[in-house]
């Protein structure tokens, strides 16, 4: 794939230089670039149509430089569709994330193992009083 993707690129930049020396042979209506050529050079090679040949080589020469274009960006997007580490990574993260169904069915929820009647971690409305830290509970004690 890679060597196609390189020939393909090679035969692009010709068609980009070529559709270039096209565009800037072609008469412009106030003689401008296209005099730089010589300006009975392209008639004598094309004929009295030069313009008419000309136009119709710039829109081939546009048409395959798009072609092309299309072609090269799907290759590049296939080739780095499976290698990207990025995507290796995050898939990577996804499946360490989510946990068996096994798994999950086996260890009960935190929720579930508090007993209602042992009142661990709950207090009774309006008797709200901070924990006391070992140090003072210790220093309390004689």
């Amino acid at each position: 794939m890679s060597i196609l993707i390189n020939v393909l690129l090679a035969i692009w930049a010709l068609v980009a230089l070529l559709m270039v020396l096209v565009i800037l042979m072609q008469r412009p209506k106030s003689e401008g670039l296209g005099a730089a050529f010589g300006a009975g050079v392209t008639e004598n090679i094309f004929g009295a149509q030069t313009t008419n040949v000309l136009v119709k080589f710039t829109g081939w020469l546009a048409g395959f430089f798009f072609a092309l274009t299309f072609a090269l960006s799907i290759l590049y997007a296939h080739k780095n569709a499976g290698n990207s580490a990025l995507r290796r990574e995050l898939l990577k993260q996804q499946t360490a994330a989510q946990p068996s169904p096994a798994a999950a069915a086996q260890s009960p929820s935190p929720v579930a193992s508090l007993a209602p009647d042992s009142g661990a971690g709950v207090l009774p409305a309006g008797k709200i009083t901070p924990a006391a830290s070992p140090a003072a509970s210790a220093s309390a004690k004689p």
